[in-house]
């Protein structure tokens, strides 16, 4: 019979931990939170220093029983829950509702899964860290008072159904901000002028662009003034005013936190940041890999840190002397600069072994696994390799009064970029080419100059990489919750995509502008940040968590009398009506919004509950049947392009149609984006046919 007795959250994690122990271990799973705050109520008791009134969360009663009957079996019992606030609020409900005294070391952490950090962690449990506990209350306290006495309000004055979060009210008001921005934006028009110039010695043409005159940094504003500068530039003899050389370093990117995980994974995989952390966990937890059983993957997934530990630097150091060489390794090991607020309660992200190459586990994971866990390991490995170095130059060229400057570079070592090239959220300038040989006093020959028109762009929406990236910046939130705080925004109806970018509704530009006027804090960036300041000091013992509710809900309990009050019923626009007609019966169907977007509905609802998809017609016809293509929508919401004649005919595809047959066959051509470029490809395998579009002056790659 076992002696001891080690709850974790999941089945996943208890299957991979039970295998490194021998029989005197007994692991089981909580299934996640067992208490929590009633649905039906709020839950907290204002008067008794906002005491929350936890009750188990339905459906667990029977996990619980079955938890206690193991607990009164054994002489141990080991809290294993996450190694964060949540995980240990988790233990100290288990603790609780087991009977286990607050004075006994029963709280153990598992930074990784594998054989070594558990059997060395159950070796030095502790007790659970009430500090811990109580800034995971406070946070669940606070959104509770805001959710629960906002949301009437919102129901009351908008609609039914609404809901105002603590943190995901920044979030919208972050998005409808930039919206503003960009509905604000003035565009203003600027000449850049570039001359084309030849080396006769090697017969080499580059590029150089007008940089000044007379020591002043020019600035072309139209046409006129560009018109202006190409004359003066008539008959001028361009010579060799400066050439500098030197060597240039890019350093590796430091190893994943969850907020660049997210991010890279954003950019590089399409992945949103709920199914990023939803195949991260799977690979914390444990998977069973070919030749070596169920074992964790990468360390703890939840981290505002890049520190590594000197075992894992050690590792990571001969992996590269033996797979890349010695000039790979930077000189000593690298330990990354934390930022301000970093809590640096663990390690980065990073391969429980490097040695645990993506190759060689690639068959015994999913598709996404394997994408993820690919990004973890490269990031991780390049991050303790040498720089790239590269070979530049600059050059002044001097015609007339104006200055000319030419830039090159040509890499000479790769370094860390033979491993991993961290992605960008904006379309980034290529690398430059390297310049012929020059020196100065030497004259290059004019073949061309080209002034060109531009227009400043207004700041860009959001993608989910840089909505994350901001709120980590701004402090709003914490690795754990960006996530939850994207996933609730869209699902709610505050924010939709539009080519991959956020922009908010009606609804959310109009709740957040209620917010501002009435709960300006609830919504105010700093404040929100200072708030998780002031979470991070109850951790660490420096605040009590009482007061810190108590001096949020003092001021909030006015302005929420203030609202109730002045606040008046707001119309949101009608349902868009349209010309199709109900078959059901006969009304008129209108356009709504849903979770997955926009659909068709009837006008005569609720007696009638007739609903269809809202289809675009693409102007394309079916390689099939000659009926028309129409862009519809999967159940989750994703936009495919099918046959209007369906179930008749099955012509689907995820890609949209080309305007044109194809050239070489004559079939049916579909437009395919990758890495940024577009292509139109033919879908008769025998043809073969696909040929890239460029990009139209000013477009945008998304």
């Amino acid at each position: 019979m076992p002696k001891s007795l080690i709850i974790v959250e999941s089945p996943a994690k208890a299957k991979t931990i039970s295998k490194f122990l021998g029989k005197n271990f007994k692991v089981a799973a909580s299934m996640g939170h067992v208490r929590d705050l009633p649905k039906s109520q709020l839950g907290i008791d204002i008067d008794e220093g906002f005491e929350p009134k936890y009750i188990t969360i339905r459906g667990k009663g029977s996990i619980i029983d079955n938890l206690k009957k193991e607990a009164a079996k054994v002489d141990k019992i080991y809290l294993a829950t996450d190694p964060d606030r949540e995980g240990e609020a988790i233990s100290w409900h288990l603790a609780q509702l087991l009977g286990i005294p607050q004075d006994l070391p029963c709280r153990v952490e598992f930074h990784e899964i594998t054989k070594n950090a558990v059997t060395n962690s159950i070796k030095s449990p502790r007790t659970i860290n009430k500090n811990l506990v109580d800034a995971q209350q406070a946070r669940r306290v606070l959104d509770r008072l805001v959710g629960y006495m906002i949301s009437p309000i919102l129901w009351k004055k908008i609609k039914k159904g609404l809901s105002a979060g603590r943190v995901q009210s920044v979030a919208v008001r972050l998005i409808c901000d930039r919206e503003n921005e960009i509905r604000n934006f003035i565009p203003e028009e600027y000449w850049t002028i570039e001359a084309e110039l030849l080396e006769k010695n090697t017969n080499t043409l580059f590029t150089a662009k007008l940089f000044s005159k007379k020591d002043e940094k020019i600035s072309i504003k139209n046409k006129e003034q560009a018109d202006a500068i190409v004359k003066d530039l008539q008959g001028e003899k361009f010579v060799i005013l400066d050439v500098k050389k030197g060597e240039r370093k890019r350093n590796p990117s430091p190893p994943f936190t969850t907020s660049t995980m997210q991010q890279e994974a954003s950019r590089k995989l399409g992945f949103t940041a709920k199914k990023t952390m939803m195949i991260a966990q799977q690979l914390y937890e444990g998977l069973d890999i070919k030749g070596e059983g169920t074992v964790g993957l990468v360390t703890y997934i939840r981290t505002d840190s890049t520190r590594i530990s000197e075992q894992a630097q050690e590792e990571a150091r001969r992996y590269i002397s033996e797979n890349y060489g010695k000039d790979y390794i930077n000189d000593s090991p690298i330990q990354q600069k934390q930022k301000k607020n970093v809590q640096d309660a663990h390690e980065a992200i990073r391969p429980t072994s490097v040695y645990r190459t993506p190759e060689r586990i690639k068959d015994s994971l999913t598709d996404d696994q394997y994408k993820l866990y690919k990004l973890i390991w490269e990031r991780f490995l390049a991050s303790q390799m040498s720089p790239a170095l590269y070979d530049s130059v600059t050059v002044d060229i001097k015609a007339g009064e104006y200055i000319f400057k030419a830039t090159g570079s040509h890499m000479k070592f790769k370094g860390f970029m033979v491993v991993y090239i961290e992605g960008a959220d904006e379309e980034q300038e290529r690398e430059e080419s390297m310049l012929p040989d020059l020196i100065e006093g030497q004259e290059v020959v004019l073949k061309g100059i080209t002034p060109e028109q531009h227009f400043t762009q207004p700041p860009p929406r959001y993608t989910e990489a840089m909505l994350v990236k901001t709120l980590e910046e701004k402090g709003i939130g914490r690795p754990s919750t960006y996530a939850p705080i994207i996933d609730t925004i869209t699902k709610r109806g505050y924010v939709e995509k539009e080519k991959g970018r956020f922009k908010p509704t009606e609804l959310g530009e109009i709740v957040t502008e209620l917010l501002k006027e009435y709960f300006s804090d609830i919504v105010d960036v700093g404040f929100t940040a200072e708030m998780e300041e002031q979470l991070d000091k109850i951790e660490t013992g420096n605040e009590d968590w009482r007061k810190i509710v108590e001096n949020f809900y003092v001021p909030f309990e006015e302005k929420l009398k203030i609202a109730e009050k002045e606040i008046g019923k707001i119309d949101l626009k009608e349902d868009e009506e349209t010309d199709e007609v109900c078959e059901l019966c006969g009304r008129k169907m209108v356009i709504k919004k849903g979770r997955y977007g926009k659909f068709l509905a009837c006008s005569g609802f609720p007696e009638c509950k007739n609903t269809k998809p809202l289809v675009g017609d693409t102007g394309a016809k079916c390689p099939l049947c000659g009926g028309k293509i129409i862009i519809r929508k999967s159940k989750k919401g994703k936009k495919f392009y099918g046959c209007e004649n369906y179930p008749q005919c099955d012509f689907v595809s995820w890609y949209p149609p080309a305007d044109l047959p194809c050239p070489k066959c004559g079939g049916f051509m579909i437009v395919k984006t990758a890495k940024g470029a577009k292509k139109v490809v033919c879908v008769n395998k025998d043809c073969g046919y696909e040929e890239i579009i460029p990009n139209e002056e000013g477009e945008r790659d998304e």
